[in-house]
């Protein structure tokens, strides 16, 4: 059994930047700082950041780039990818990036309803309802803003 699962929760280092594949596919491009925090022998307080590179598809791609500005704190969930390619002197390099499937923001001002989840959709298991109260319409999952 194999297991590629990140689960991060940290602050966002810059604003998420957004772009659209020559497909029309929307993919946005932010970066997570995490801190490791330890006290050392000396009892001084220690601090590591860790840097990391998250990309994300399609719907939660324009989510994150309307809700998520430098500075969120957020969680994140993903699988890590690293892709390699020839850079202008042909010399192969290699960027290991989470690619993000379930986000949830976590600063207090987003947080007073109950912190908004984004994730990619996925198939539903249940059957569409047959009918609807009369003067109600059915919401789909595209038209939630969050």
């Amino acid at each position: 059994m194999d297991l590629n699962k990140v689960m991060l929760i940290g602050n966002v280092v810059r604003d998420p930047e957004m772009r659209t594949t020559p497909t029309g596919q929307n993919v946005v491009s932010l970066s997570i700082a995490t801190n490791l925090v330890w006290t050392d022998k000396t009892g001084q307080r220690q601090q590591k950041p860790e840097y990391h590179n998250v990309v994300a598809w399609r719907k939660l791609a324009e989510i994150i780039n309307q809700y998520v500005k430098k500075g969120s704190k957020i969680y994140l969930e993903g699988r890590l990818e690293t892709r390699s390619w020839d850079d202008q002197n042909a010399v192969k390099r290699y960027r290991t990036e989470i690619i993000a499937d379930n986000m949830i923001l976590l600063d207090r001002n987003q947080n007073a309803g109950g912190a908004p989840t984004m994730s990619q959709p996925q198939p539903s298991e249940q059957p569409a309802p047959q009918g609807l109260p009369e003067g109600e319409q059915e919401i789909s999952v595209e038209d939630i803003p969050f």
